[in-house]
């Protein structure tokens, strides 16, 4: 039988072979050169300045460019809000045509705007329906309100629609153009006077 070899120690003594020809080896990666590190965070400044400048003029391009696609007399509603004139609770009849003109039905309406604010509300009264308004664009002397509905327990109004506002040839009055699709994909336009 034979002995298994042994190692001599660093003192001389003799013991068991290591488990491992490669002593005293670190399981951590060494320490990085912080020699470079400078020259790195300057590329990456750059790098971000770049794309700052870059974000910046995109935005001040794609500014100008909305800018020039509003139509004369077309204004962001940013920033607007419901003037003192079209402030309060407007009240009338509207008549409803389809997409080919043929009378539909007539409808009460009831528009109530706040002076200084963005939203309002509307109730399309006699088919029970309520909903809310917020303004989305400037037109010249009127507004655009965006309409969603809030009420509609009969299913017989839209869910959305856009009501244009502008100022009715009598004094105290609002002309109004309510524009829809209704549920079968049919062109909807209602116009009416509220007072």
């Amino acid at each position: 039988m034979s002995e298994a070899p042994t190692r001599r120690s660093e003192g001389g003594a003799e013991g068991p072979p290591s488990a491992s020809p490669v002593r005293q080896m670190s399981l951590w990666a060494p320490p990085r050169s912080t020699r470079h590190s400078a020259a790195r965070r300057r590329r990456g400044r750059a790098i971000a300045i770049a794309a700052a400048a870059a974000v910046l003029l995109g935005g001040a391009g794609a500014a100008a460019y909305w800018g020039l696609a509003s139509g004369p007399g077309e204004e962001e509603a940013a920033g607007a809000s419901v003037p003192d004139s079209f402030a309060g609770s407007w009240r009338g009849d509207m008549s409803q045509q389809d997409a080919s003109g043929a009378h539909v039905t007539d409808w009460g309406a009831e528009v109530r705007l706040e002076s200084g604010e963005e939203r309002g509300s509307s109730e399309w009264y006699t088919l029970n329906c309520r909903g809310s308004l917020t303004l989305s664009e400037r037109t010249g002397d009127g507004f655009v309100f965006d309409y969603v509905e809030t009420y509609d327990p009969d299913d017989r109004c839209v869910d959305s629609s856009v009501l244009r506002l502008s100022p009715g040839a009598a004094e105290g009055t609002l002309e109004a153009r309510w524009e829809a699709v209704s549920h079968d994909g049919t062109e909807m336009v209602s116009t009416g006077t509220l007072r």
